[in-house]
């Protein structure tokens, strides 16, 4: 059995440690006042046998709470104060300097928090822990000076998460849609050199890969480009081949047509989109930002984004590239082609390529191939995207977040060179289990949690406030967000739907079963569940005419945050069965991994819910090996394209380097109780020589993750 210290280290679980404590105290008070030796034991024994049924690692202060319940059981209550006195006083002495045994931990390498804090990041790499050490000071700053106390109490009780507090003290935004066509047609400036239009596909793709990684330094969210403002170079390309073609037939002296000039110059163009896409996937994956890992980016696979014609049919050759690079996968360290996490692919499902006689749709059924093999790309219908989007398709940021509709001052929809200001999430099990299901009281505490919400938000908000566009000349000054000029403020992009802000929601199934006994599937709950998510949308419809800003609901993605939420929940109300008896909440709106549902009954429930959740939301679907199986993979497709907005499926994608095995690895508990991964075929359990990708947040993880998600992760059941 282990327990979590203060640093976050692991560390194996000591009853002698409770009794030496109880005994301090026990020694301080008069001797008709004190416990016996006995009841000091079955103190230990009592908060030992708690430990041991509660299913995962309690840190140190839920043991001493224990402690604490047991001594006032015992009702010798002068123990109990000097015991809570003493807990007091090492507190204060923490406090003095809150950042030092974390960040010892971190040098370390053997804080277990931050180990599974991040499924992309490796935090035993130098400039991980350079970036979690600042972020150390940075929460430290946040929270003794930058917070209010009610918004930090709340964080840590995990009523709300105010999410990035490790990025907050600095003055950088969450995610984006960069304005790649704007940094490409128009040029930009990347550390301080003048970047012009490129002349060919590759050096846009060159190009584009700095703007990336740029851009992932700026800002700690994820971004999106779109292969559309790649594709007119395409174009470049091939005229400047021909040409070359030409001339070099031409010093042969031999005669020759225009038709063969265009052929070899069309064997050229393919070969340097194929150059070009390699470019950018290997760059992506090998690129390391400063805060140590690969660039967290989404690439976009629009046709309709272009004009019909060439430019469409090359952006149709692009995505075909990206669609066969990522089939093969990337080497691992011993030659091995495995699934990377990034770049994020999406793939627009549209009326030229979702039926056996569109133009397009060979190139869907690759997708499907790639989805089979990869677990990317997602799909975003078209169709139903514009229902909801004013007639507008386009991509989110990062790995669900989606911007407002918005207007410019010329009347026209933009979306890219836009951002969100940030994130923070309410925990919609708490609102529940703290009204003990009187509906009028979960109505009142509710507003006054999203009172709560409104002003962590409002914090983030006047954390941008008056920000120069210096700090990121690549986002501010030159091209990716804005042009705007030297020292000018970034404010009037915080304003009017230019940029927006996420109200994030966590829970929504516990939620819902906790309140009317039932799951949010379950006819005569469903109601409730919506009448939830529109009150959400309510109260960021108010804000909005409050204050001028696009605050916007959000489908929180969860990673770390799912096991702090649950375990706030179980130290706070207990174990309640199906609403807190998992190490894990659900995610957003989502069905409960646990619940057998088949996969087009699950994506036509959650199409509702993605209604409400403008400011974010993605489904899926899990499935087994599906690569012996394209026809229902392609029936799942057709299905989302004509019944919901954003939609993915969840394959395994798994590789043992010791014994060679690809199929799916498994999940087993240790000796003590933790949950593990291992390989079936040959027992290996050692986690640097496993690679396993799954998709945990709307993005694939392939660095492992904490018991929450871990318990998640094995409890899904398969909808297809």
């Amino acid at each position: 059995m282990k327990i979590i210290k203060r640093s976050g280290t692991e560390v194996t679980y000591d009853i002698e440690k409770i009794i030496n404590a109880v005994r301090k105290a026990n020694m301080e008070v008069v001797h008709k006042e004190r416990l016996s030796e006995e009841q000091i034991q079955q103190i230990a024994n009592a908060v030992t046998e708690v430990c041991n049924e509660t299913n995962r690692s309690l840190s140190v202060e839920e043991i001493q709470d224990l402690v604490e319940n047991q001594i006032m059981d015992k009702r010798a209550f002068t123990v109990a104060r000097k015991y809570i006195t003493y807990r007091y006083k090492r507190a204060l002495v923490r406090k003095s300097n809150s950042t030092d045994e974390q960040i010892l931990s971190l040098l370390e390498m053997n804080n277990e928090e931050v180990k599974q804090e991040n499924s992309n990041k490796n935090p035993t790499v130098n400039s991980v822990q350079r970036d979690y050490m600042a972020g150390e000071v940075s929460k430290d700053i946040t929270k003794r000076f930058l917070l209010p106390a009610e918004v930090v109490e709340d964080h840590e009780k995990g009523i709300i998460h105010f999410h990035d507090a490790d990025y907050f003290a600095q003055h950088m935004h969450n995610c984006c849609l960069v304005n790649l066509e704007d940094m490409l047609q128009n040029g930009t400036v990347i550390s301080g050199t003048m970047i012009e239009k490129p002349h060919s596909f590759s050096t846009a793709c060159n190009i584009a890969t700095q703007i990336i990684a740029q851009i992932a330094s700026s800002q700690y969210g994820g971004q999106s480009i779109s292969l559309a403002h790649l594709a007119p170079f395409v174009q470049v390309s091939r005229e400047k081949f021909r040409k070359e073609v030409r001339a070099e037939l031409e010093a042969t002296g031999e005669p020759f047509t225009d038709k063969a000039v265009d052929k070899i110059a069309e064997l050229r163009v393919k070969d340097e989109i194929k150059k070009g896409v390699q470019m950018i996937q290997y760059q992506v994956i090998t690129l390391m930002t400063t805060n140590g890992q690969a660039p967290f980016v989404t690439v976009f696979m629009y046709l309709d984004e272009v004009p019909e014609g060439q430019t469409r049919d090359d952006l149709a050759m692009i995505t075909e590239q990206v669609l066969l690079q990522r089939i093969q996968g990337v080497k691992n360290e011993s030659g091995v082609y495995i699934t990377p996490a990034f770049p994020k692919l999406i793939y627009v499902l549209e009326e030229d390529n979702i039926n056996e006689d569109g133009k397009y749709w060979e190139l869907t059924k690759l997708a499907a191939k790639c989805t089979a093999k990869r677990m990317v790309p997602d799909y975003i219908s078209e169709k139903k995207m514009k229902e909801l989007k004013q007639g507008n398709c386009y991509t989110c940021m990062g790995c669900r977040s989606f911007l407002t509709v918005y207007k410019d001052e010329n009347d026209k929809f933009k979306f890219y060179g836009r951002f969100n200001q940030g994130v923070v999430t309410l925990n919609l099990v708490d609102i529940a289990c703290s009204s003990g299901g009187d509906m009028d009281k979960f109505w009142r505490i509710f507003d006054e949690r999203l009172d709560l919400c409104k002003e962590a938000l409002m914090c983030r908000h006047r954390r941008l406030l008056g920000t120069p566009s210096d700090v990121a000349p690549i986002l501010w000054q030159y091209g990716g967000l804005a042009r705007l000029k030297k020292g000018e403020p970034i404010d009037k992009l915080l304003f009017g739907g230019y940029s927006t802000i996420s109200l994030g929601y966590a829970g929504l199934c516990e939620c819902t079963r906790y309140m009317t006994g039932k799951p949010h599937t379950d006819p005569d709950a469903t109601p409730f569940a919506l009448d939830v998510m529109q009150h959400l949308n309510d109260a960021c419809a108010k804000w909005k005419a409050e204050e001028n800003i696009d605050f916007s609901v959000y489908g929180t993605p969860l990673e770390s945050t799912t096991y702090k939420f649950a375990k706030s929940l179980q130290k706070r109300f207990g174990i309640i069965e199906g609403v807190t008896d998992k190490n894990y909440i659900t995610n957003s709106y989502h069905v409960h991994v646990t619940e057998n549902i088949d996969a087009f009954e699950k994506l036509k429930f959650e199409s509702q819910f993605q209604r409400l959740s403008p400011g974010g939301a993605i489904s899926y679907v899990e499935v087994p090996n599906m690569q012996n199986n394209l026809d229902a993979v392609l029936s799942v497709m057709k299905f989302i394209y004509d019944n919901i907005m954003y939609a993915e499926l969840n394959t395994k994608s798994d590789y043992c380097q010791q014994c060679g095995f690809d199929g799916e690895i498994s999940i087993v508990k240790d000796e003590d109780g933790k949950l593990i991964w291992e390989c079936p075929n040959c027992g290996n359990r050692d986690q640097n020589k496993l690679n396993v990708a799954r998709r945990t947040c709307g993005y694939i993880g392939t660095q492992f993750w904490n018991q929450g998600r871990t318990q998640e992760i094995q409890e899904r059941v398969l909808h297809l």
